[in-house]
């Protein structure tokens, strides 16, 4: 079932259900939607922790209205972006700075089609970008080839309990290379505790990381609800993953990592073992668990100072 826009009728249903204490889930069943189109609703459209049909309607409209409403992108803003790209702000903290201060909405693409178009007159902006040039430049491809994946869910469809990360069993996976692209490392990050499994892959294709992914997680099966990768080819047999762990495999947005931030940050630790410049080519098996170790038993101070060994296994001894 796709998201659909819900009725005032629909919300009517809503808030009666839940007075009921009937579950999201059960709701989304009788309106017949998808679930994470009630758990949005509600968490959208509620105030002081309780949702009321008319309360949420107007905030839909008002919602739609203040879009609606969106200033018009001057020469006067375009001015202020540049100003900003020349103090090496990104073009996602310009956007979300301008939204938030009220100056204008625009988007980050918006923002890199502009440093696109600059470049090709001749201008030096692209050069204020941080990862350089080349690490952006299929983002003004005329078409992402990334998105040949077939039968990919979006993370928009995902639902919103994961972003909350008060369960175990959400995962997030990528995959690291080392010197010359040679060797393939899966990680595979839990979001709650932040626990992380390691594993080569012979080869970074999608039946070698299908079959890495699968091994890894499947003495965990029973911790695995949800699964979260980005658009990389080496993810396209994630059906075959969903099949085999029983359990829904979501695609992030392009070029947004920051949606599968506890992966990058993780691989960014990982990189202190395995650098950049290392070749990943028949890795030592016991050097990957070392460092997984490592990982797991170091206390996070994000999370309190806990291990995500022991944040993992306690949640999974009391069933949390």
């Amino acid at each position: 079932m796709a998201h659909t826009q819900l009725t005032l009728a629909q919300r009517y249903k809503i808030s009666a259900y839940l007075q009921a204490r009937i579950s999201r889930r059960r709701i989304a069943q009788l309106l017949d939607v998808h679930p994470s189109t009630i758990y949005r609703e509600v968490k959208r459209n509620s105030q002081n922790g309780k949702y009321h049909a008319e309360q949420a309607q107007r905030i839909v409209r008002d919602r739609r209205t203040q879009a609606s409403k969106a200033r018009k992108i001057t020469l006067q803003n375009w001015a202020l972006v540049e100003s900003l790209l020349r103090l090496e702000f990104s073009p996602e903290q310009i956007a979300g700075l301008l939204q938030r201060t009220g100056v204008c909405t625009i988007s980050h693409e918006w923002i890199y089609q502009h440093i696109l178009k600059d470049k090709a007159s001749g201008g030096i902006l692209w050069r204020h970008l941080r990862w350089s040039w080349k690490r952006r430049r299929k983002r003004y491809g005329k078409q992402d080839r990334r998105g040949t994946i077939p039968d990919r869910v979006s993370i928009e469809e995902r639902p919103p309990i994961v972003d909350d990360k008060i369960r175990i069993g959400d995962w997030e996976i990528d995959t690291a290379t080392g010197k010359g692209r040679k060797g393939v490392l899966v990680v595979a990050v839990e979001r709650k505790s932040l626990f992380t499994l390691m594993d080569t892959s012979p080869r970074k294709t999608a039946d070698q990381v299908a079959q890495t992914v699968i091994r890894m997680l499947m003495p965990f099966r029973n911790q695995v609800k949800t699964i979260t990768v980005d658009n990389g080819k080496e993810f396209t047999f994630h059906q075959q993953i969903a099949t085999a762990l029983e359990a829904q495999v979501y695609f992030a947005h392009p070029y947004s990592a920051w949606e599968r931030g506890a992966n990058e940050n993780t691989i960014g630790l990982i990189r202190q073992y395995f650098p950049k410049n290392m070749s990943l080519k028949n890795l030592d098996p016991f050097r990957v668990k070392f460092v997984q170790n490592r990982l797991n038993i170091r206390p996070r101070k994000t999370r309190g100072f806990q291990s995500p060994h022991h944040i993992f296994y306690n949640a999974v001894a009391f069933g949390t």
